[in-house]
C-alpha cells in the first residue's frame, strides 16, 4: 500500500486515542517502517500547520498526538467550559526545574536542593500530571523517584527533554563570595 493511503490510518488512531502514541504502535497499527512513518508524520505537520487548520500534531519522545492549536485554547476553554489553568507558582517551576534537569530524583534530593519541605509541590505536581513516580530506589528506605511526564512536555512546548535549555555553565554562575565582594566594593565607595 502506497504512504499516502497509511496517512488516514496513523491520522485516525491518533485521532481515536487522544493520548500520546508510540511510534512503535503507529508503525504496527498502519503496517509502516520507522522511514515511511517519519514521512506520514512530515505530511500530517504539513498538513495541520496550515492556517486553516485547528489541530496540531505533538511530538513528544518517541510519541505522537493530535492537539488543539494554542491559538484557539480560550474558544475551546470557553466551549468546553474548563476553568482557566493556573499559574505555577515559583516553587512549583524551580522544583520542575530540578527534576526534568535531573530525573529521575526523590523528594528527598529537591528539598536538598532547595533547601525547604518540597512534599506538597512535588505532591501538587503530580496532581496536575507534570510530574509521575519513576520507580523506587534500591536505598534505605526504598523512596519514590520522580520524573517529568509527556503533559510536561505539552505544557512546556518540548519535543523532548532534549529541548531544555542548556544550564549555565559553572564559570558564568556568580558566587555568593562575589556578590559579597561586590557589595562590600560599593559600601566602600
Amino acid at each position: 500500500m502506497e504512504i499516502q493511503n497509511k496517512i488516514p490510518v496513523v491520522e485516525a488512531v491518533l485521532f481515536a486515542s487522544g493520548e500520546p502514541v508510540d511510534a512503535e504502535r503507529l508503525c504496527g497499527a498502519a503496517e509502516l517502517v520507522k522511514d515511511e512513518l517519519d514521512e506520514v508524520i512530515t505530511e500530517l505537520e504539513l498538513k495541520y500547520s496550515k492556517p486553516d487548520s485547528g489541530i496540531e500534531l505533538l511530538h513528544l519522545n518517541d510519541r505522537y498526538q493530535l492537539a488543539t492549536k494554542q491559538a484557539f485554547a480560550p474558544q475551546v476553554r470557553s466551549a468546553l467550559e474548563i476553568k482557566k489553568n493556573s499559574q505555577l507558582s515559583p516553587a512549583a517551576l524551580e522544583t520542575l526545574t530540578i527534576i526534568a534537569y535531573n530525573q529521575p530524583v526523590t523528594k528527598g534530593f529537591v528539598e536538598n536542593v532547595r533547601g525547604v519541605d518540597s512534599s506538597s509541590v512535588v505532591n501538587s505536581l503530580v496532581e496536575k500530571d507534570l510530574l509521575a513516580e519513576a520507580g523506587r530506589l534500591d536505598l534505605p528506605g526504598r523512596p519514590i523517584a520522580y520524573k517529568t511526564t509527556d503533559n510536561f512536555l505539552r505544557a512546556f512546548r518540548l519535543t523532548s527533554l532534549k529541548d531544555l535549555p542548556p544550564l549555565p555553565e559553572s564559570s558564568e554562575q556568580i558566587t555568593i563570595d562575589e556578590i559579597l565582594e561586590n557589595a562590600q566594593q560599593q559600601s566602600e565607595d
